[in-house]
């Protein structure tokens, strides 16, 4: 057991080193955080001033949300359009080693491949907690910031935040997990990298939307992963702008459906992938 330990720290601490001795971990974190202070600045000031009334809705011709709920989805804005990111880390994390090479000696230097894919699962959830602090800090720091400055209740001193900035990070940790599984499962970098792009961006925002309209679909697109990550997470700028009109899971369900997914990607990737010979 003591040896096992050691193993899966030294495993670890290599996926780690990996990471961070290139430039991609900070570039995508760079774009990260401007992507969702940009964002969460431009509607917090936009439905801010609407909700002061500073703004006009006549001359805004939008929805107006409500001050009490503008704090949580703003907050939110990190994982409802920033989610793809730690998923992507998550793909890249596999996927890079199997396009530049790098997997056979991964493999030398930790032959048990169960090993060699724990060091990188717990690897994930470093990279998810890393990641996740980026974003929770450009979308709650700045949207706090610019919602104060239209005098609307941060709600930074509410527990109900804070268990909501909690299951951000969950969230996050769950898409890297996620991402990680993909990777391993879909050996190819672009097939990979494309595959998650044309899911989150195209298909599975279609699929939500048309559940909204069609009878009995939306108990069905609930549990995609984007849905059950806003689930999880408890607010969402899409859900509250009536993008959808129907009613999410409970938020420890979300949880579960986002790590159900993580856990059968893996094991297909196990399965079907990993064990494979590399060539």
């Amino acid at each position: 057991m003591t040896r096992d330990r050691t193993s899966l720290t030294n495993a670890t601490r290599s996926e780690l080193t990996k990471q961070f001795t290139t430039s991609m971990w900070w570039i995508l974190g760079l774009v990260l955080f401007v992507y969702i202070g940009l964002t969460a600045g431009g509607l917090a000031g936009t439905f801010g001033a609407l909700a002061s009334g500073a703004l006009s809705p006549e001359i805004a011709n939008g929805p107006v949300l409500p001050a009490e709920i503008l704090p949580p989805v703003i907050y939110s804005i990190a994982t409802a359009v920033g989610y793809v990111f730690p998923l992507l880390i998550g793909t890249l994390m596999v996927t890079g080693e199997f396009r530049h090479k790098t997997l056979t000696p991964t493999f030398l230097a930790t032959p048990r491949r169960g090993l060699a894919l724990a060091g990188k699962v717990v690897a994930g959830i470093v990279m998810g907690a890393l990641y996740a602090a980026l974003a929770i800090v450009a979308a709650v720091g700045i949207g706090a910031a610019v919602l104060a400055a239209f005098d609307v209740d941060t709600q930074l001193g509410s527990s109900d935040t804070w268990a909501l900035i909690g299951r951000m990070a969950l969230s996050f940790i769950l898409w890297v997990l996620i991402g990680i599984g993909v990777g391993t499962l879909v050996r190819n970098q672009v097939a990979a990298v494309v595959g998650v792009l044309a899911f989150t961006q195209f298909i599975e925002p279609i699929l939500r939307t048309v559940g909204g309209f069609v009878d009995g679909l939306s108990d069905v697109t609930r549990y995609l992963p984007g849905a059950a990550s806003d689930s999880l997470v408890g607010a969402s700028i899409y859900t509250n702008l009536g993008g959808e009109s129907t009613a999410g899971l409970e938020w420890w369900v979300g949880g579960l459906v986002m790590l159900g997914y993580a856990v059968v990607f893996l094991l297909l990737g196990w399965l079907v992938s990993w064990r494979r010979d590399i060539t």
